[in-house]
């Protein structure tokens, strides 16, 4: 069915994810992810999800890419796209695959609930405890087959299936993973704080990027791939074999002053069936500002001198804060003398003011 791993898990098989959930949220390490908050004790327990599951099945999904992704972190005039997002969303791909196990799961007297990233599941414990791979310092699954590269995919079944023995932690002493990390959002090994860390940053929040992580973005405008390009066990990786999955051309390394002109409606055609959409044009294009005042390329200013009035807040902010990177400090002041009494959203002053 184009799965490249599968393995069984009980459904009592990962005891202290609640605890370390727990932690997590206690933190304050989700930012703004209000739904991982939601229902933490069904997170937790797949018996307290559904009191009839009685095997886990995991199912994983190569997706390693055929380049190495930080060579892709040089050229500041363009763009830096996280791996799994340069293709179709593997929501979709997954899902497809994932109902057709289902039916022949229930054609053989069981009932079945599939899941892709789609409810209060914890995939990456149970991943491990079915013997797909560990969950590494970085926090992801890592695979003795692929890498850092695994797409996962969640079957809660009511029949009794022959468990897999759980992997071990191959991590060792490395700290790759957690050196890399342009924002430090490792604050120990196997914990994440989601708030520092760039994918989050990119994808998930929803404001004014905080000034403090801004320079360590680079040109990366959705998602990060950093941590898990880093993984030593990379090193026996292959790529990924499915078509769908794989780049789209014009994904691999976009040009920043041609994504600074997208509007809603080029943006949806542009990103249709990929998981970028999910963000919206705003979030996005701001983020490519981000990068734009990163580049250090001083003919980009134009891009974000057009966007200065944007009908969207964190694009006008973006945008601002993009032009004082770029701009001589007596011309952007001039600049800023223009738009503060006229900026209407406190946010957005604020970046005319202070970088001025």
């Amino acid at each position: 069915m184009g799965f490249d791993c599968c393995g069984v898990a009980d459904p009592n098989a990962i005891p202290k994810a609640g605890e370390r959930l727990k932690q997590f949220l206690d933190d304050g390490a989700h930012g703004t992810m209000d739904w991982l908050a939601a229902n933490p004790d069904r997170r937790a327990d797949p018996v307290v999800m559904w009191r009839e599951v009685r095997s886990i099945i995991m199912l994983g999904v190569n997706y390693g890419p055929d380049d190495d992704p930080s060579e892709l972190l040089g050229n500041r005039d363009r763009a830096a796209i996280s791996v799994y997002a340069r293709g179709d969303d593997y929501h979709d791909l997954i899902k497809a695959r994932l109902k057709t196990l289902a039916r022949w799961l229930i054609t053989n007297g069981g009932e079945v609930k599939v899941f892709v990233d789609t409810a209060a599941v914890m995939e990456k414990p149970l991943a491990e405890a079915a013997g797909l791979g560990w969950q590494g310092k970085h926090t992801n699954v890592v695979s003795r087959e692929f890498g850092s590269w695994l797409f996962l995919g969640v079957i809660f079944s009511t029949l009794e299936l022959p468990r897999d023995a759980p992997e071990i932690d191959h991590c060792g002493s490395c700290r790759a993973c957690l050196d890399v990390c342009p924002t430090a959002a490792f604050p120990a090994p196997y914990r994440l704080d989601a708030r520092r860390c760039i994918s989050y940053l990119t994808i998930e929040h929803k404001g004014p990027i905080p000034r403090e992580f801004r320079a360590a973005i680079g040109n990366r405008i959705f998602g990060c791939d950093d941590c898990l390009a880093a993984c030593p066990w990379n090193k026996f990786a292959q790529a990924g074999r499915e078509a769908k999955l794989a780049a789209r051309g014009y994904l691999r390394f976009p040009a920043l002053a041609e994504l600074a002109r997208l509007d809603d409606g080029a943006f949806r055609a542009l990103f249709a069936k990929s998981p970028i959409k999910r963000i919206g044009r705003d979030r996005f294009v701001r983020n490519v500002l981000i990068a734009i005042g990163n580049s250090g390329r001083r003919e980009l200013a134009d891009e974000a001198r057009r966007l200065r009035d944007d009908a969207s807040p964190p694009v006008r902010g973006a945008a601002a804060w993009a032009l004082s990177r770029l701009m001589e400090t007596d011309d952007f002041a001039a600049l800023a003398e223009q738009h503060l009494p006229a900026e209407r959203d406190d946010g957005v002053r604020s970046e005319w003011a202070v970088n001025s």
